[in-house]
């Protein structure tokens, strides 16, 4: 059980924005996204990335919560169920990763900064603004529980807007919500507080949080662990999954394996952004050396300060990681580019356990999000 909700097993499609959803609608390409890994498989499939406000998302062909997306979201929801599995809506707001060139709206961060990607300043946000984005949250996440999700997924990781509070180089405030870490902890713990007073019992409640930013001046190990023992203690999640990296500054520290510089440079729209990316681009994506379960020793430090389950992301690629994870206490595994390859592993580990994956951790499905999130790799239908 994953808080209220029975999965038939522990495995996760992790949140990987999917770049299916022209004008910020769900499109039939997006609902057989998530039908294959459900037909494959999975106890779980996620859909990324639901912005809570419009200027939450990254950019314009983004979901965001409004009444106009809410059939196609139910149709999605209906057709993950009659394949059998459960499906989580990841909600979250960009905050200073939103791209204003593409929205055509500002953008939010703790403090005034700059924002690379839309080439202008990020705003700093207000008392108000954190009191609306928190409301907001909350109304996502009963939006997202009367379109039949079985579980809210609370976006706390990336940098993203309540990532950026915990972050002390973004966060250079001198209110409630700057300085210590028990203020810059504030917006995280108050958006997951508001979500599960939003949807009781009706659906599970689960953060995705990082470990640590990637940058020597961003989140450290040591003050996410307090930051979990935190939301832990409040009592509000049922399940909590790590994660690590920033997408503002080293996004490739998620992600391990190649860094695809000029695949990302092409998929550009913007004239200057692929200039840059071609100039500098091997300095903000950096390569990573990729190993199975490559977050475990990190994670493992969690288990020493929570009473939650753990979702282990990172690497899980095969049977022998997930008998690991679950040997070493992990409640559940997240998957995401193994699956991007083989929507069907799961079935077929089940069927033989010896089963390897095929991804070889290239990275080269990290550019396609612009154009429909895919394996490069895996041979056109």
């Amino acid at each position: 059980m994953l808080g209220p909700v029975a999965l038939r097993n522990r495995v996760i499609k992790a949140a990987t924005w999917e770049g299916m959803a022209p004008g910020g609608l769900v499109s039939d390409e997006l609902i057989e996204y998530h039908l294959a890994v459900a037909r494959g498989g999975v106890g779980m499939t996620t859909v990324a990335y639901l912005a809570v406000a419009p200027e939450g998302r990254t950019e314009r062909d983004q979901i965001h919560w409004r009444p106009e997306a809410l059939p196609g979201l139910r149709r999605l929801t209906e057709a993950v169920h009659a394949a059998g599995a459960k499906v989580s809506a990841q909600i979250g707001h960009a905050g200073p990763v939103s791209d204003a060139s593409s929205t055509g709206l500002g953008t939010l961060a703790p403090s005034r900064s700059f924002n690379p990607l839309g080439m202008r300043f990020n705003r700093a946000a207000t008392r108000a603004d954190v009191d609306r984005i928190t409301r907001q949250h909350a109304e996502a996440a009963r939006m997202a529980v009367d379109v039949g999700f079985d579980c809210v997924e609370v976006h706390l990781g990336h940098n993203y807007f309540a990532s950026s509070f915990l972050a002390p180089d973004l966060n250079r405030r001198r209110d409630e919500f700057g300085g210590s870490l028990f203020n810059r902890a504030k917006v995280a713990r108050g958006v997951v507080a508001a979500v599960r007073a939003a949807v009781g019992d009706q659906a599970a409640v689960i953060a995705k949080l990082n470990m640590e930013d990637g940058a020597r001046t961003g989140i450290r190990l040591a003050e996410s662990l307090q930051t979990a023992r935190w939301l832990s203690d409040d009592g509000c999640l049922d399940a909590l999954e790590l994660t690590a990296g920033s997408s503002l500054r080293d996004p490739m520290f998620l992600f391990k394996g190649g860094a695809p510089v000029r695949e990302f440079a092409a998929a550009m729209h913007s004239p200057i952004m692929r200039a840059g990316l071609r100039l500098v681009g091997k300095r903000f994506l950096k390569a990573y050396p990729y190993a199975p379960l490559y977050f475990l020793e990190q994670a493992k430090r969690f288990q020493e300060v929570v009473n939650i389950p753990l979702i282990l992301l990172g690497g899980v690629v095969d049977r022998a990681g997930m008998d690991t994870a679950m040997g070493e206490g992990f409640g559940y595994v997240a998957m995401a580019r193994a699956l991007l390859r083989e929507p069907d592993l799961v079935n077929r580990i089940a069927a033989d356990a010896s089963t390897p994956s095929l991804c070889i951790h290239c990275n080269r499905c990290m550019p396609t999000i612009y154009t429909g999130t895919r394996c490069p790799e895996r041979p056109a239908a």
